[in-house]
């Protein structure tokens, strides 16, 4: 999967626009920010809408744990018993390269990684499935953490969310994966 480089403004959504913004103050003159500078509180109204995986290294390959997955996640993917799981146990072996790859490429480069995704409701509703990444470290520089913001928009407006990305007629069609820089003048 490439990753083109792009500016934080290619964010649409409004509350993953507000993460971005936090994680980037946050960040200083670290290379990513402090884990223990995330506030819980602050979090607290796109919690249904995130979850947070811990980053681990064995022999050279990352994986990444779901320490918390909100309840609109867990709607959406018909998935409520994913806590303590990795990623790689709940993806299909088949899938997991370009499943994994935009968690792969934040936990490496440091940067956010936004991507868009179009797929179908039950019903044959386009919708929009965005989803941010954004790491952080408990030193400032070593990816332990990352905080993954999702957004389902249908152009149409109203959709169904229930097994949305568990019931897919077709793997679901990219149509942006970028690495945002957030000082980036591209």
């Amino acid at each position: 999967m490439q990753f083109a480089a792009a500016r934080p403004d290619v964010v649409r959504s409004i509350n993953q626009r507000w993460l971005l913004k936090s994680w980037n103050w946050d960040k200083g003159a670290h290379r990513v920010p402090l884990w223990q500078a995330l506030v819980a509180e602050d979090l607290s109204r796109v919690a249904t809408h995130m979850s947070i995986l811990q980053v681990s290294e064995n022999d050279d390959a990352l994986r990444f744990r779901v320490q918390f997955h909100g309840t609109a996640i867990a709607q959406a993917y018909s998935a409520s018993d994913c806590i303590g799981k990795h990623l790689d146990e709940i993806i299909p072996a088949a899938d997991q390269a370009k499943h994994l790859a935009p968690y792969r490429e934040t936990s490496q480069s440091g940067h956010p990684v936004y991507t868009i995704h179009e797929v179908a409701d039950r019903h044959g509703r386009l919708v929009h499935y965005e989803r941010l990444l954004l790491p952080y470290g408990r030193d400032g520089e070593r990816v332990d953490h990352i905080v993954a913001a999702f957004e389902f928009v249908s152009p149409d407006g109203a959709f169904d969310r229930e097994g949305l990305m568990s019931s897919l007629a077709e793997p679901p069609k990219l149509r942006l994966s970028a690495t945002i820089i957030p000082q980036a003048q591209i």
